[in-house]
């Protein structure tokens, strides 16, 4: 090799290095930052980063001792069984539990009991007697929510509990109604503003709390906590029955907050993420109070990593992932390594959260990482070779020849790898072709679909498309693929109007033949998807794939519902100049949740400018309750007789059915 040619030789190295280099980096940034915002706001990846989380918040092995600033006064089965009525909770005995409690000098005491009904009229004023001359500061449960009391009882509950006492014991839940956060308070319809029962209590203990929602800190209790008389494992606080109080002296409240709640096994229970392993992990609301309340008094910081630091871990992780995934090894080792090092990071992440108190994403770094390995190993698998060959011998017989010229005139003007890029897609397919295939001979069959392809390939060809592939008895064919076609959208709906011409042509000469050959249905569309080559390193495909490719194959099974031979999407139909079209429909096709709306090219003399001009007319009232769309298209299928689309619509209105638009389930 001359010098020239070996200095050649290492600026395209240089070059191709450069550009591994910058798709490396441009697909790491690019499957961080798609995995942390699909994470966030996809509801089912957000579900599976939550679930991950709480396995790991109730497995982390680290124990933290009972928060000796809150104790629990739990309401729990044994003491309402010396009740004669369970509910409302009887207020005499309220009054002077309140009452020993205040005797002892706690911070502050919170009575997580809401006081929305009269019970006997005594018993109520003894306990709001007690409130009122309490020394302890108060915080009373308070609620306007129309779905935890009536007009009735929000007027009781106001009367009952004093204004400097009030606070919302609200509990905001997730979408699976689990309680992650503190909530930070309600607006009252007086126009004041509400703490929440923790921000309350905080208060009370001179913290002041955030106003946004606070991610509440769960942890379990340390083994060796003799004081934990509350069965669920998973809590931080202390929870003392009312009858084990002349067992216990007044020191135990003492300079403590003390909340006042229900403990009861089939009531105000609450999901939280101890749930995620069992049912014990459902918690009475005093006691999930309490996690919070320790939370804003430990400072509200929030174990959860934020939106940067979890950014940054997927960036890192995805950056591993492309390297590996450009590497020139054999696939397995390159898999191993992979998945050792997510494991490496999920090891890293568990010991971050019990050294650190530091919970990082788990499903956006492993998804990010997962994404660039994939995308880098099939940008480097593609055999360069192998695309020029296919170039230069394959494209002959899908595209017209000056195509084909100028593919080899000028390469660069088409990639060989995936691109993507907007094209119109146009599919056929033969009514009936399965049942008439059963009814002939295999080699009958043979000759006249061969005959029907040439035909449909010399149409497409002649209108620059490039055939893509037969289907059975379907023809895919693509515009604006491999080299750019100007007005591919007009070239494609021009194709798809001949196509008919000659397939109509076609199949009379075999009905004459005595061949029931059904009619050619064509579907249209225009969209942006990825054309290269796909396939296996042995057999590869020249091809597109994507959403808008699956919408033209929808299209095309479309004129079975409207006895149409070619359905046009408004996305083509806007795009093409010179071409008549008429309205069909609004169309919601299997699979999608978006209407499209479909046109029908018309053939030079097809209608009248009159009768086109009252057939839009008609379609445009298709949606009002009168007769008038009805009146006029039953004129126009009097003078077109043989018009599918006329008739549509006249069957769809004397069913009594309004409007244009269809919901399709099948194909």
């Amino acid at each position: 090799m001359n010098e020239p040619s070996k200095s050649r030789a290492r600026g395209l190295l240089r070059d191709r290095r450069f550009t591994s280099i910058l798709a490396l980096l441009a697909i790491s940034l690019l499957s961080a930052l798609t995995a942390v915002v699909l994470v966030d706001n996809i509801l089912v990846l957000q579900s599976v980063d939550n679930f991950i989380q709480d396995r790991e918040i109730t497995l982390e092995s680290a124990r933290t001792a009972t928060d000796q600033r809150v104790v629990i006064v739990a309401l729990d089965e044994n003491t309402l069984s010396g009740f004669s009525y369970r509910s409302p909770i009887d207020r005499e005995f309220l009054a002077k539990l309140v009452a020993r409690i205040d005797s002892a000098h706690p911070r502050a005491i919170g009575i997580d009991v809401l006081f929305d009904q009269s019970t006997e009229p005594k018993k109520d004023a003894d306990l709001a007697l007690v409130l009122g001359s309490a020394k302890s500061p108060l915080v009373i449960a308070y609620t306007e929510e129309p779905n935890n009391v009536t007009p009735k009882q929000l007027a009781y509950l106001r009367s009952f509990v004093p204004d400097r006492f009030r606070a919302t014991p609200d509990l905001p839940r997730d979408q699976y109604g689990t309680v992650r956060t503190v909530h930070p308070g309600m607006r009252e319809t007086s126009g004041r503003y509400l703490y929440s029962f923790e921000r309350a209590l905080a208060a009370k203990w001179g913290v002041q709390s955030p106003s946004h929602a606070v991610p509440i800190v769960w942890h379990r209790p340390a083994e060796d906590d003799k004081n934990n008389y509350y069965e669920t494992s998973a809590k931080v606080v202390a929870a003392y029955s009312p009858a084990a109080f002349a067992l216990l002296g007044p020191a135990l409240f003492k300079d403590k907050i003390v909340l006042l709640g229900s403990d009861l096994s089939i009531v105000d229970l609450h999901r939280t993420p101890f749930s995620s392993v069992s049912d014990a992990g459902n918690m009475p609301g005093v006691i999930i109070h309490a996690y919070g309340l320790s939370t804003l008094l430990d400072g509200a910081v929030s174990p959860y990593a934020t939106w940067r630091v979890n950014f940054f871990i997927a960036l890192a992780l995805a950056m591993i992932g492309a390297v590996l995934g450009i590497l020139n090894f054999h696939l397995l080792p390159r898999l191993t390594a992979l998945v050792l090092i997510l494991a490496a990071y999920l090891a890293s992440s568990v010991y971050l959260f019990h050294y650190g108190h530091l919970l990082v994403g788990l499903l956006a770094p492993g998804l990010a990482m997962i994404a660039s390995f994939s995308a880098m190993d099939s940008l480097t698998g593609r055999d360069a070779r192998k695309q020029r060959q296919f170039i230069q011998g394959a494209f002959s017989r899908y595209v017209s020849p000056k195509v084909v010229e100028a593919l080899i005139e000028d390469p660069s003007r088409m990639s060989l790898e995936g691109e993507r890029r907007e094209m119109t897609y146009l599919f056929t397919d033969i009514a009936d072709f399965t049942t008439m295939s059963e009814k002939i001979d295999s080699k009958d069959l043979a000759r006249v679909l061969n005959a029907y392809f040439e035909g449909v390939t010399a149409v497409v060809l002649r209108h620059d498309g490039m055939l893509d592939k037969f289907i059975g008895d379907a023809v895919f064919a693509i515009f604006n693929a491999p080299v750019d076609l100007p007005d591919h959208a007009g070239h494609a709906v021009r194709c798809a109007m001949e196509i008919d011409d000659f397939c109509e042509k076609f199949r009379k000469e075999q009905n004459t033949a005595g061949l029931d050959l059904g009619i050619t249905r064509i579907g249209v569309h225009t969209g942006t998807a990825v054309i290269g080559n796909f396939g296996s390193s042995s057999r590869f495909n020249y091809t597109a794939q994507g959403d808008a490719v699956n919408t033209a194959a929808r299209l095309e099974g479309l004129n079975k519902e409207f006895g149409t031979h070619i359905c046009v999407s408004g996305t083509t139909k806007v795009l093409c100049n010179g071409i008549e079209f008429r309205p069909i429909g609004s169309v919601v096709l299997k699979g999608k949740a978006q209407a499209v709306d479909v046109w029908e090219p018309l053939h030079p003399g097809a209608m009248t400018p009159a009768q086109l001009e009252r057939y839009r007319e008609a379609f445009s009232r298709l949606h009002e309750p009168t007769a008038d769309a009805l009146e006029l298209l039953e004129a126009l299928a009097v003078e077109l007789p043989n018009d599918p689309c006329v008739r549509h619509h006249v069957r769809h209105l004397r069913k009594g059915l309004r409007g244009m638009d269809l919901v399709m389930t099948e194909k």
